[in-house]
């Protein structure tokens, strides 16, 4: 009997849904809904905003399409994984009724509600004990909606992080991970517990955390409604969960100390993981827990491995690239990515000088939560033409990312190796010979994504696969590509420049 597994991945541009074949771990059929990106309600400059009910809306389109597609039939399902936008906030009643828009990952209001409590609980405490400055992470969200919506506030029955929430919604059951906790700056390492002083510091109470359970168990069965709404049988198990970059790196079988993979969709992730509680003493860069981490709820120390994911994230990416096509436009109509990476590759490697930061998306973490916005330098009207703009938006994204990688090499992680999916602004040329020659390690790109790894996910988290090592039997490399001793010199220069437009807001 053939057995699929279905698994989602929760965007904040859109919703993808892979069906993958339990026996072979090969995808069958995938479904993105909306065609086009979800937008971001941003009320206020530095705000972002969601309506969960939208997800919940693009889960159901995405899946029926995902089915129409592949012919599977649904009584063949037989496990659900969930991957997810990091660092939101959703809140609801006893109900289970959402109480406001989510606070997703990129929205800025709370970083100087962060930042006090950095001074506050002391740093050493905060990054020995959380790892991280409660920045602007889910625990901070939630104290801006205490401050600012008390009557919201005094609704709340639980709060979520984004895939929380889908996982509510399909199985009626309130719950979340030791993984997600840690997103929410809501764990505490040496305890093993939550993050109890953040938590008091804040006023709030523990009992609005969900009930939590291990990344790779059965965590509740589809509901009958939510069956109806998919076209789906009831009670298939939700077996896997994890936030969008950990469960990008497991979807590439990352999963060891000094192995990193990276993304390139609306934001740009580089992740690496490490067995040690590492930390950047400015906060410039993220620890959290990794979805294969073993350590028992107990605080236990006799536990087989210790892993977790340093983050490296710069919100303005893909975004970046997305804005350029809508508003970059031929004869009234935007291009398309391919024939905006072409044109690109029509400029020298510098853009002859034109120097794009991308921090258009929110305040950045790498550079301490400030929030500088996107800008063009150095243009110049009679040289610089579209090719330029768009080159130098591509080599910007790059030199951000290098920005960060410095951090994490200070911190005594370091790679050779990167291993990324073959999707968003990879499918680029022009930005991967940016990236391996800036970066200075080996591209590897492989034919999965973040749905096809929330779906593997669910098979080791139901039973279905013996080991990760099964999980992953058929995982194969697309493309490799290599730093180039030809390119090396002419990308440092660039990145030189482009780092002292940098320095100046800085």
């Amino acid at each position: 009997m053939a057995r699929y597994l279905l698994g989602y991945d929760l965007g904040s541009s859109s919703i993808k849904a892979s069906l993958v074949d339990a026996d072979t771990g090969q995808a069958t059929a995938s479904a993105q809904s909306p065609a086009e990106e979800m937008g971001m309600v941003a009320i206020k400059p530095g705000w972002a905003e969601q309506d969960p009910e939208l997800w919940w809306e693009h889960i159901v389109k995405s899946t029926k399409s995902c089915i129409q597609k592949s012919g599977v039939q649904p009584s063949d399902i037989a496990a659900i994984g969930i991957s997810y936008q990091m660092h939101g906030l959703v809140c609801v009643d006893k109900n289970q009724k959402v109480l406001r828009p989510s606070i997703i990952w990129c929205d800025s209001r709370a970083v100087e509600i962060g930042n006090e409590a950095f001074r506050k609980l002391g740093e050493k405490y905060c990054l020995e004990r959380l790892l991280n400055s409660p920045g602007n992470f889910t625990a901070s969200k939630l104290k801006w909606v205490k401050d600012n919506e008390p009557e919201t506030y005094a609704k709340i029955h639980k709060i979520m992080l984004p895939g929380d929430y889908i996982a509510m919604r399909l199985t009626g059951e309130v719950s979340t991970t030791v993984s997600g906790l840690s997103e929410g700056v809501l764990w505490d390492y040496e305890k093993s517990t939550s993050a109890e002083r953040l938590l008091n510091l804040y006023g709030i109470d523990q009992s609005l955390l969900a009930t939590v359970l291990p990344t790779f168990s059965v965590q509740g069965k589809l509901t009958r409604s939510a069956g109806e709404a998919l076209g789906l049988k009831e009670a298939i198990p939700v077996s896997y969960r994890a936030g969008d970059q950990p469960n990008n790196a497991f979807s590439l079988n990352v999963l060891n100390p000094g192995e990193t993979a990276a993304t390139a969709g609306t934001s740009g992730v580089i992740y690496s993981v490490t067995d040690k509680n590492a930390y950047d003493a400015k906060s410039r860069v993220n620890t959290f827990i990794h979805v294969n981490d073993q350590a028992k709820l107990s605080g236990s120390s006799k536990h087989i491995q210790h892993r977790n994911g340093v983050l490296l994230c710069i919100n303005g990416t893909g975004i970046l690239n997305s804005w350029l096509r809508k508003n970059i436009k031929s004869k009234g109509d935007p291009y398309d990515y391919n024939t905006i990476n072409m044109i690109s590759a029509e400029a020298p490697i510098g853009s002859d000088g034109l120097v794009v930061l991308p921090f258009g998306n929110g305040a950045e973490r790498v550079l301490e939560n400030k929030n500088i916005n996107s800008s063009f330098h150095g243009v110049n009207f009679n040289r610089h033409q579209q090719s330029h703009l768009f080159r130098g938006a591509q080599e910007g994204i790059v030199f951000a990312l290098k920005y960060g990688f410095d951090v994490l090499q200070e911190m005594g992680i370091s790679t050779n190796v990167i291993r990324a999916g073959n999707a968003n602004m990879f499918l680029s040329p022009l930005f991967r010979e940016a990236f391996v020659n800036t970066i200075g390690a080996r591209l590897e790109l492989y034919d999965t994504d973040g749905a096809k790894g929330a779906a593997l996910g669910a098979g080791v988290g139901a039973g279905f696969f013996k080991s990760f090592e099964d999980a992953f039997k058929g995982l194969k490399v697309i493309r490799s590509e290599e730093p180039s001793e030809k390119l090396k010199l002419p990308y440092a220069e660039a990145y030189g420049n482009w780092m002292k437009h940098l320095q100046s807001f800085i």
